[in-house]
């Protein structure tokens, strides 16, 4: 007799339904894959690089020395920060800001997207003009995510502020998966692609798009990214690598800089950054 290889599929109304077995195991796999992907966030915490408690009250905002002062340096400048977020957050992800100074100022203009800005009914992104736009975020050590001076940096300040007048959640925030302070970052970085910004795994709502928008430029303009309302989503570019993203939580290979994207952690590397710019591993 010969068996029907259909015997273990049903079928009611015309369609075929998979087995309750091949389901339960996809959705085994499923639960896995995210089980793996939370290691990241929790190999940070037991590092002792987060404290999971901790209090935004007294927090150092101290300068850490990463921007030239104006006063000896009166090229333009342009640069990118971030630092881990405020407590158990920062297991999780990060805040970014984007820094600049025209030639010959006094100062540095910065701008950022504070959540609890919108719950006060106040535009989210604030702009501020400080001499030492690296200062802690709340206890928190920033790093340069990306660093330009002079010529190449003046012509792009202009394009810069332009990109910060157009970003188009100012009145809206949500942590997770976006529209928050790494969809603003990841905003202007599509508009002024010179600056390659290679936002890390860690950055959660880089890969926000809008509600109706599911296809744009990668963040470091060398690539394309496809999402679903940040939850779901890739990305593949020169200085991205491969990256995907499930459940606000990327993970990858970046082949430009022989790294791994690992959630929580950021990044995983064998090469030293470039001179200038410091990547946390």
């Amino acid at each position: 007799m010969v068996r029907n290889p259909f015997s273990r599929w049903s079928v009611r109304r015309g369609s075929v339904r998979f087995p309750a077995r091949s389901l339960g195991i996809a959705l085994l796999g499923f639960h896995g894959l995210i089980a793996a992907l939370l290691l990241g966030p929790l190999a940070v915490v037991a590092s002792g690089e987060v404290d999971p408690r901790g209090n935004w009250r007294g927090a150092s905002r101290a300068s850490v020395g990463l921007a030239p002062k104006p006063a000896g340096h009166p090229d333009a400048v342009v640069q990118v920060y971030a630092a881990r977020t405020v407590a158990w957050r920062g297991a999780f992800g990060i805040h970014p800001w984007i820094a600049v100074k025209r030639q010959g100022a006094t100062d540095y203009t910065t701008w950022q997207v504070i959540g609890w800005r919108t719950m006060r009914g106040l535009p989210n992104v604030a702009a501020a003009h400080t001499p030492s736009p690296d200062g802690r975020w709340f206890g928190a050590e920033p790093w340069l995510l990306a660093d330009l001076r002079g010529p190449a940096a003046e012509r792009i300040i202009d394009r810069i502020e332009a990109a910060v007048a157009s970003y188009p959640y100012g009145d809206r925030y949500r942590a997770w998966p976006g529209p928050n302070s790494n969809t603003f970052v990841a905003h202007v970085a599509r508009a002024v692609p010179e600056l390659r910004l290679d936002l890390p795994a860690h950055a959660i709502g880089k890969d926000y798009l809008g509600p109706a928008t599911f296809l744009a430029t990668a963040p470091s303009g060398t690539g394309w990214q496809l999402s679903a309302w940040g939850l779901l989503g890739l990305t593949a570019g020169i200085e991205e690598g491969v990256e995907l993203n499930l459940l606000g939580l990327s993970f990858g290979v970046d082949v430009n800089d022989l790294a791994l994207r690992l959630p929580g952690v950021g990044r995983i590397g064998l090469v030293e950054s470039a001179p200038g710019v410091a990547h946390r591993l």
